[in-house]
């Protein structure tokens, strides 16, 4: 069964940096898909990949991760003032993050404006051979 999670930007804005990494690492070892409303900061994100190599076991094959960030491409004018104004109060809150397990995500195709995920169910069950 596949599970996504939505996680609204508020959910996370009051934890610390290590607060908001361990929340999303612990859904993504839950083998759930996170959508996070906006993004997490650079030094979070470099963070979030190291806390997760750390982690990677027999169980666990890490993350994927992948940010559409809407930059300030295509804009002009007052658009361009209206979109600096906008970020400086929202900050972070603007763009998708989306992260997963690897063993669930196994490929991540993006551009500036959309992003796809090739996955497949996850196998974490280990087989066990039936005695004849």
């Amino acid at each position: 069964m596949l599970t996504l999670e939505v996680i609204p930007y508020q959910e996370i804005e009051h934890l610390s940096s290590v607060g908001r990494i361990r929340k999303l690492l612990n859904s993504a070892k839950e083998d759930k898909i996170v959508l996070l409303q906006g993004r997490l900061k650079k030094e979070e994100e470099a963070e979030l990949i190291r806390a997760t190599m750390e982690e990677i076991n027999d169980e666990f094959k890490g993350i994927e991760l992948a940010v559409i960030d809407p930059g300030n491409e295509n804009v002009a004018g007052l658009q361009k003032f209206t979109k600096v104004i906008y970020d400086k109060i929202l900050g972070d809150r603007t763009g998708l993050t989306v992260i997963g397990p690897a063993s669930i995500i196994k490929q991540v195709k993006k551009d500036p404006k959309k992003i796809q995920l090739l996955m497949q169910e996850g196998n974490n069950k280990k087989r066990v051979k039936k005695k004849r």
